[in-house]
């Protein structure tokens, strides 16, 4: 199959690389330092079971969607209303465009700009940039997605791949959940910058309750929201903190260290925005959120 990866960061690489892997048709679209190396060493995929140089193409325009069939698209939600615009010229009309991206809303959005089917997709994979053109994997890989004319083909396709691929009918339930996980992890791990094995040993007993504060506030929300979330997600937060790559820190505190904007408006900002909406006081997000903001802000003006 065709398949582009719009916004190939260490997420949409991993997966581009390990269907180019399989042998599919993959052109990667990301930034220039990234494509600059893949052109010339290829896309070093560095996993717990082999690390290879992969041969794929890449390159820095949205042209590159062109005649694909499955679009991965793997920008950060601040950039999803430009990034769908930007490749909607160029989108065979029978392509698939399958949303990977943190947040909950992001398929909508992409379904307000373009006319092709959207689907949106939850994540669960730890994964960073280790330098251009090399992606360090620690864990996971699964994909959800919502059910929709091609889900099948594109689930048996993903597991060929190595990813393991489940189609579900409540993709909004594991979209929130994930969402839920993000919340309690990536702010606190930004703000301490510290990998999630490190901030438990140092922090124990108060970093789990704060944790637990974090997640009663995001069910509530979704509760009044109406979401369909299992009823022991506090408990499987807590599992998953135990079982993240000690090493692994959040997306949040990688986007900070490298004087970045985070996703912060579309993880515990959401829970806050929601909040307001719904008449839910939201204290512990609300104060992630304002700090995360002024360290965003800091660097900004340090930058400038």
């Amino acid at each position: 199959m065709k398949v582009a990866i719009m916004g190939a960061g260490a997420v949409g690489s991993f997966y581009g690389g390990m269907l180019a892997r399989a042998g599919h048709d993959v052109m990667l679209i990301g930034r220039q330092d990234h494509v600059s190396a893949i052109e010339r060493n290829g896309l070093r995929l560095e996993t717990q079971f082999f690390d290879e140089s992969i041969a794929v193409p890449a390159c820095t325009n949205a042209a590159g969607v062109a005649g694909a069939e499955l679009v991965l698209f793997c920008v950060k939600s601040t950039n999803t209303e430009a990034a769908a615009c930007e490749m909607k010229p160029y989108l065979s009309d029978k392509a698939l465009v399958l949303t990977l991206q943190n947040g909950v809303d992001n398929a909508q959005r992409v379904r307000d700009v373009v006319a092709q089917q959207v689907s949106a997709a939850v994540v669960y994979v730890a994964c960073q940039m280790a330098g251009a053109g090399h992606v360090r994997h620690h864990g996971r890989g699964e994909l959800i997605i919502e059910p929709g004319d091609a889900s099948e083909r594109i689930a048996r396709l993903m597991n060929a791949a190595g990813i393991p691929t489940d189609v579900s009918g409540n993709v909004r339930g594991a979209l929130w959940e994930k969402l839920i996980l993000n919340c309690a992890y990536n702010a606190i791990s930004a703000l301490v910058q510290l990998p999630f094995g490190e901030l438990c040993r140092r922090g124990g007993a108060s970093v789990d309750k704060a944790m637990r504060d974090i997640v009663t506030e995001c069910i509530a929300i979704a509760h009044a929201d109406g979401v369909k979330i299992s009823s022991n997600v506090a408990e499987t937060v807590q599992t998953i903190m135990k079982t993240i790559p000690s090493g692994q820190y959040s997306s949040t505190a990688q986007d900070l260290s490298r004087n970045k904007h985070s996703e912060i408006d579309h993880l515990n900002g959401l829970i806050v925005r929601r909040g307001i909406v719904l008449g839910i006081p939201t204290p512990v997000n609300h104060l992630l959120l304002m700090l995360v903001k002024v360290l965003e802000s800091k660097q900004t003006e340090v930058s400038s």
